[in-house]
């Protein structure tokens, strides 16, 4: 299946916004926290530090939260059946995308399900082994 909008997906920033000297101490993680520092040189947008995270990187309304790599479906994880029920009629926007969770037995089931409601699935051929054992 082919998702209904066509329009290209342009990421403004690709990569993450790391916290100001998080580099630099290991307490201190990467994941983003504003500088509130009077002094500080990230707050001030000087040239040559990090640069912080602000609206003007937020994505086009139509292709927001679109997968790249998967056609420009959005994602729902599907944990069984009736998850993937869900996406009959939507099918042309979302794609499911089986839970980590989900046992060999229980995916084979879902991706067989999915091709009869031509639903797109991203992760069809996880925990799938080749029937030489049998």
């Amino acid at each position: 299946p082919q998702p209904l909008h066509g329009k290209k997906i342009v990421k403004k920033r690709v990569k993450k916004f790391i916290r100001h000297q998080s580099d630099r101490y290991k307490k201190l993680t990467p994941n983003w926290r504003k500088p509130k520092g009077i002094d500080s040189r990230v707050r001030r947008k000087f040239k040559g530090q990090y640069l912080m995270p602000s609206i003007g990187y937020g994505s086009d309304k139509k292709t927001r939260h679109c997968l790249r790599d998967h056609r420009g479906f959005k994602k729902l994880l599907v944990h069984n059946l009736r998850d993937l029920e869900v996406l009959m009629m939507s099918n042309r926007t979302f794609a499911a995308e089986i839970a980590h969770g989900v046992a060999s037995k229980k995916r084979k089931l879902i991706v067989q399900r999915a091709n009869e409601l031509n639903i797109y699935v991203t992760n069809p051929n996880a925990r799938l082994r080749s029937e030489e054992n049998e």
